[in-house]
C-alpha cells in the first residue's frame, strides 16, 4: 500500500467537525468513512471520528471486515 502517512494529530483534525473529512484509523490504516450514514457529523454511537479505533473494536457488534467497504486514505505515523 503506497499511501500518505499522517500523525495522530492530523488524523484528529479529520473528525467531521474541524474539516469536511471524516476519517478513522484501524490497525495503522486510516479510512474515509464520510459516505457512511452511520458516521454523520463525525460520530458513530459512542465513537468519534478522527481517532484510532483499534482498541475499541473488541467491543463492537461487528467484525473488522466492516472497514473493507471504506477507502483507505493513509497510514498512521508510527511514534
Amino acid at each position: 500500500m503506497d499511501l500518505p502517512v499522517y500523525t495522530l494529530q492530523q488524523l484528529a483534525s479529520r473528525n467531521g467537525q474541524d474539516r469536511d473529512e471524516i476519517w478513522v484509523a484501524y490497525k495503522g490504516v486510516i479510512y474515509d468513512v464520510k459516505k457512511s450514514r452511520l458516521w454523520r457529523d463525525g460520530k458513530h454511537y459512542e465513537h468519534w471520528a478522527g481517532q484510532d479505533l483499534t482498541a475499541e473494536m473488541k467491543d463492537a457488534p461487528h467484525e473488522e471486515f466492516v472497514f473493507d467497504k471504506f477507502q483507505a486514505v493513509g497510514l498512521v505515523k508510527k511514534a
